[in-house]
C-alpha cells in the first residue's frame, strides 16, 4: 500500500506536466493560426501580383506590337524613299549624261562606257516598268549615240594607228642568218598597246551590249588595207635597190641582211635581169604574206569574237592574197610567152619560186588555216575537190615543157650536166609527179574524214581517185609516171574498187531487214502468234524507212563519170533487188496483218527505180 503523501506528490507532478503540455498545445495553436494567417496574406499578395502581371502584359503586348508596326513602317518609308529616289534618277539618265555623250568616248573610255552602262539600265527600267514612256525613247536614242560613237571610235583608232609595216622590219623578220643559231624573233607590232586595250575593250562592248557586228566588217578592211600596202611598200623597196645599186637578188629568202641582198656576178641590164629581179621580189612577197599574215591573225584573236575570226581573217588577207595569186599568174604568163618564142630557158625562172613555195607549204597552209577538216572546204555532194583538178592541171601544165622541167630537176640532183642524160631526166621527172600524186592522195584522204557519212566519205575519194585515173590515161602523164611505178594504173583501180566496197555497206543497214534473222519458222496455212507477224511487220516497215532514207540522201550526191555512175547505180540495184524479192517471196503465204499495203509498200521494180535515180540532184 502507497503512502498518502507520495500519492499526492505523484499527482501534483503529473497535473504540472499536463498544464505544461496544455500551454504548448496553446502556443502551437496559437503559431498555426498566426501561420494561416501569414499564408492567407502571402496568397492575397500573389494573387494581386498575378493579376497585376496580367494588367501590365495585357497593357505592354499591345503597346510592343504598335512599335513593330512603326518600325515596319519607317522601314518602308526607307526603302520606298530610296526606290524612288532610284526611279527618279532614271529620269535624269538622260540629262546627267547629255554631254559626256555628245563629247564621244576619246581619251575617256572606261567614263564613256560607265556612262552608256548608266542609259542602258534606264532602258531597261522604262522597258519593264513603263513602256510607253516618252523617257524611253529618250534614253533609247541616247543608247544608240552612245553605240554609234564607240563605232566611230573604234574606227578612228584603228585607221589612226594602223600603218604598214616598213620593209625592212618586214626583211627582219622574214630572214635567216646561218652564221647565228640562236636568232631572236622579229615581233611586229601593229597598235600601240594602250590603244590595243582600248580597241579590245570597245570590241567586247560592242559584241556584247552592242549587238552589233558591223565593226568587224571596218576592222578587216582596214587591216586588209595596210597589210597590202606592207607589201606593196616591200616590193618598191626591191625595185628601189635594184634600179639604183644595179645588184640582183638571188632568188632565195635567206638573205644574211635585211637591206644588203646576196650579190649575183654583174650583169648587163636586159629582160632577164628584170625578170630576175621580179622573181626575186616575188619569193620575199611570198614570204612577207606569210609572215604578216601570222601576224595580222594574232592581232585579230585578241580583238575579234573566237566564232567570227576565220571568216574576218579570210576577208582580211583575200586582197593581198589575190594580189600575190595575180602577180604569180603574170609571171607564169611571161613564161609562157617566151617558150611560145621557143625560149625554154624562162621556163627554169618558176622552178624556184615553186620551190620556195614547196619549203613553206606547210607554213603557208598553216597560216591560212587551210584544214581539211573545215567543213566549208569539202563539196556537199563528194564530186572532185578543186584541189585534185588544181594539182591534175599544174601536172598537164608541166607535162608541156617536160624536158626543161627535167634538165632542171637534174640540175639539183648532180654538180655535172655532163651526167645528165634524157633518160636520167625523164625518171627524176617521173618520181617529182608521182610524189605530187602521192601528197595529193595523202591530203585527199584527209580531207575525206570531214564527212560524218563514211559512204558520201567514200564516194568523194572514189570521184576524186577516178578523176586523177582518167587524167593520166587521157595525156602523157600516164607514160611519164609509169617510168618510176609499173603499177600505178592498177594501184589507182584497186583504191577506186576500194571505196566502192566501202559505199555498198551503207545499205546493209537495210538488207538486214530483208535477212531470215529472227524470221518466225511456220507451216503453210499456220497461224502466226502476235509476236510473229509483228516481227515480219517490223522487217517491212525497217526496209520501207531505210530505203527512203538513202535515196533521199544519196540522189543528192554527185558521181560525175557517167560509166562509173551506172556502174555503181546497177550494182546496187542488182543487190537490193535481189534481196527484195526473195523476201517477199518468203512472205507471200504468211498472213501476217490485215493491211499488207501497209507494209508491202513497193513492188521490186519500184525500188529498182529508185536506187535508179541515186546521184541525180534533178531526181
Amino acid at each position: 500500500m502507497i503512502p498518502t503523501e507520495d500519492a499526492s506528490a505523484r499527482k501534483r507532478e503529473i497535473e504540472e506536466k499536463l498544464k505544461q503540455e496544455q500551454e504548448t498545445l496553446s502556443f502551437i495553436r496559437e503559431n498555426l493560426e498566426k501561420s494561416d494567417q501569414l499564408t492567407k496574406g502571402m496568397v492575397s499578395i500573389l494573387s494581386s501580383f498575378e493579376s497585376r502581371l496580367m494588367q501590365l502584359e495585357n497593357s505592354i503586348i499591345p503597346v510592343h506590337k504598335q512599335t513593330e508596326n512603326l518600325q515596319r513602317l519607317q522601314e518602308n518609308v526607307d526603302k520606298t524613299l530610296s526606290c524612288l529616289d532610284h526611279v527618279i534618277s532614271y529620269y535624269h539618265v538622260a540629262k546627267d549624261t547629255d554631254r559626256i555623250i555628245r563629247e564621244g568616248p576619246s581619251g575617256r573610255l572606261d567614263e564613256y562606257l560607265a556612262c552608256i552602262a548608266r542609259i542602258q539600265k534606264a532602258v531597261e527600267y522604262f522597258q519593264d516598268n513603263n513602256p510607253d514612256s516618252p523617257e524611253l525613247n529618250t534614253v533609247k536614242a541616247r543608247f544608240e549615240k552612245g553605240k554609234e560613237l564607240l563605232e566611230a571610235e573604234f574606227r578612228s583608232l584603228l585607221t589612226r594607228y594602223s600603218k604598214p609595216v616598213p620593209p625592212i622590219l618586214i626583211l627582219d623578220a622574214i630572214s635567216v642568218d646561218e652564221d647565228i643559231e640562236l636568232q631572236e624573233e622579229v615581233v611586229l607590232e601593229h597598235l600601240p598597246e594602250a590603244v590595243l586595250q582600248d580597241i579590245i575593250c570597245i570590241s567586247g562592248w560592242l559584241v556584247e551590249y552592242g549587238r552589233n557586228q558591223d565593226f568587224m566588217n571596218v576592222y578587216f578592211q582596214i587591216r586588209s588595207s595596210q597589210l597590202d600596202r606592207s607589201i606593196k611598200g616591200l616590193k618598191d623597196h626591191f625595185r628601189k635597190n635594184s634600179a639604183s645599186s644595179g645588184i640582183l637578188y638571188s632568188p632565195a629568202v635567206q638573205t644574211k641582211r635585211k637591206d644588203t641582198p646576196t650579190k649575183k656576178a654583174p650583169k648587163r641590164p636586159g629582160k632577164d635581169d628584170v625578170l630576175d629581179i621580179e622573181i626575186d621580189s616575188y619569193i620575199h612577197c611570198i614570204s612577207a604574206f606569210v609572215k604578216l599574215a601570222q601576224s595580222e591573225y594574232a592581232l585579230l584573236t585578241e580583238i575579234i569574237p573566237e566564232h567570227h575570226q576565220k571568216k574576218t581573217f579570210d576577208s582580211l588577207i583575200q586582197e593581198a592574197l589575190d594580189n600575190l595569186m595575180l602577180e604569180g599568174d603574170n609571171i607564169v604568163s611571161a613564161a609562157r610567152r617566151a617558150i611560145m618564142r621557143h625560149d625554154y630557158s624562162a621556163v627554169l625562172t618558176i622552178f624556184p619560186i615553186l620551190r620556195h613555195l614547196k619549203m613553206n607549204k606547210s607554213e603557208f597552209d598553216s597560216t591560212l588555216q587551210n584544214d581539211p577538216d573545215k567543213e566549208y572546204n569539202m563539196p556537199k555532194d563528194g564530186t572532185v575537190h578543186e584541189l585534185t583538178s588544181n594539182a591534175i592541171l599544174f601536172l598537164q601544165q608541166l607535162l608541156d615543157f617536160h624536158e626543161t622541167a627535167g634538165a632542171m630537176l637534174a640540175s639539183q640532183e648532180t654538180s655535172s650536166a655532163s651526167s645528165s642524160t634524157s633518160d636520167f631526166n625523164k625518171r627524176l621527172l617521173s618520181s617529182y609527179i608521182c610524189k605530187v600524186l602521192g601528197n595529193l592522195q595523202l591530203n585527199l584522204l584527209s580531207k575525206s574524214k570531214v564527212y560524218e557519212d563514211s559512204a558520201l566519205s567514200a564516194i568523194f575519194l572514189h570521184n576524186n581517185y577516178n578523176y586523177i585515173l582518167k587524167s593520166l590515161e587521157k595525156s602523157e602523164l600516164i607514160q611519164l609516171v609509169t617510168v618510176t611505178q609499173r603499177k600505178a594504173e592498177s594501184s589507182y583501180r584497186e583504191l577506186i574498187k576500194q571505196q566502192i566496197d566501202i559505199y555498198q555497206r551503207s545499205w546493209l543497214k537495210v538488207l538486214e531487214h530483208l535477212t531470215d534473222k529472227n524470221m518466225p519458222i511456220f507451216q503453210p496455212g499456220a497461224k502466226l502468234k502476235d509476236k510473229e507477224r509483228q516481227v515480219i511487220k517490223d522487217k517491212f516497215k525497217g526496209f520501207n524507212d531505210g530505203l527512203e532514207e538513202l535515196c533521199k540522201i544519196q540522189k543528192g550526191w554527185a558521181i560525175p563519170d557517167k560509166e562509173q555512175r551506172d556502174y555503181i547505180r546497177q550494182s546496187q540495184r542488182k543487190i537490193v533487188s535481189d534481196a527484195y524479192r526473195a523476201f517477199v517471196q518468203r512472205c507471200a503465204n504468211i498472213s501476217f496483218t490485215k493491211n499488207p499495203e501497209k507494209y508491202h509498200k513497193y513492188r521490186p521494180e519500184e525500188v529498182e527505180e529508185m536506187i535508179e535515180k541515186l546521184f541525180d540532184t534533178s531526181a
